[in-house]
């Protein structure tokens, strides 16, 4: 990667934007930031994925390409668990409607803030675990926000 003025530039304004959540930590702030620009932004895993019937509409969602994929972050400051969880919500382009289908992790909920980025790609993942009733499919959601 090219360091130019407008990589710096970036660089500078997302650091400025994570030090606030990052309770001052200038340092730590200015690495979480060259990070990200130089990754082109974060991809990070949905939580909370097995609650509900969430399990169901990603095993439909695997179905799509990750381009017919939408998702949008809700901020949930009326949450009585995490005042600053994050909501992800999905839906498949021109659907109807979206489901909420997790969260970001609470330990990236400042970071995902302070980049304040969209959501150009959002895709199923699957995988498989062995429980009491032999092997079973599960489905996670995997988001990344650009910068």
């Amino acid at each position: 990667m090219k360091i130019t003025s407008e990589t710096r530039g970036k660089v500078a304004r997302l650091a400025n934007r994570l030090t606030v959540r990052l309770d001052g930590n200038k340092s730590a702030a200015f690495r979480k930031a060259w990070q990200i620009v130089k990754a082109g932004g974060l991809e990070i895993a949905v939580k909370g994925v097995t609650f509900g019937r969430r399990q169901e509409a990603l095993r439909r969602l695997a179905a799509y390409n990750p381009d017919q994929i939408k998702a949008v972050l809700v901020p949930e400051t009326d949450n009585q668990y995490d005042k600053n969880a994050i909501a992800i919500m999905v839906g498949v382009q021109n659907g109807k409607g979206l489901l909420q289908i997790g969260y970001v992790p609470k330990e990236l909920t400042a970071t995902v803030s302070a980049i304040g980025g969209q959501l150009p790609a959002a895709r199923v993942v699957s995988g498989s675990w062995t429980g009491r009733h032999g092997n079973m499919a599960t489905y996670g959601l995997r988001v990344a926000l650009s910068m």
